[in-house]
């Protein structure tokens, strides 16, 4: 049989746990479903009903970054350049950056659509783009 522990019970409880003490599995078991019931909660799940009430709010802007640049560093350059408003040297040094393996935050805060054709436009021109 598993071993006792000793629990602190606070007086203003002593009475209700000793009714408690004296009922059977089956009663016990009848009381969690009145108590679930009457106050609609689960003694089953509490983990589950704390996920379920938070609203799961959907990721509505995107950041694309250059991760690889691949044989053809200039086309991809000019990808950069008519992405951003940057000039030839700024967009050449992005993509310099990347190149040495460092990723590249190229398009902040784009919609899924807008991201996922930049992503494409990097891989036409033989370079590697993630969404983040």
């Amino acid at each position: 049989m598993a071993e006792e522990t000793k629990v602190e019970i606070p007086a203003k409880f002593e009475k209700m746990i000793a009714e408690i003490e004296k009922m059977s599995i089956v009663e016990l078991a009848e009381l969690v479903k009145v108590l679930e019931n009457k106050f609609g909660v689960s003694a089953a799940a509490p983990v589950a009903v704390a996920v379920a009430a938070a609203p799961v709010e959907e990721k509505t802007s995107f950041n694309v970054e250059l991760k690889e640049v691949g044989a053809q560093k200039i086309e991809v350059i000019k990808v950069v350049r008519d992405l951003t408003a940057k000039g030839l040297k700024e967009s050449k040094d992005l993509v310099d950056a990347a190149a040495a393996g460092t990723a590249q935050l190229v398009k902040e805060g784009v919609k899924k659509e807008e991201a996922d054709e930049i992503v494409k436009k990097f891989a036409a021109a033989g370079a590697k783009a993630e969404i983040k």
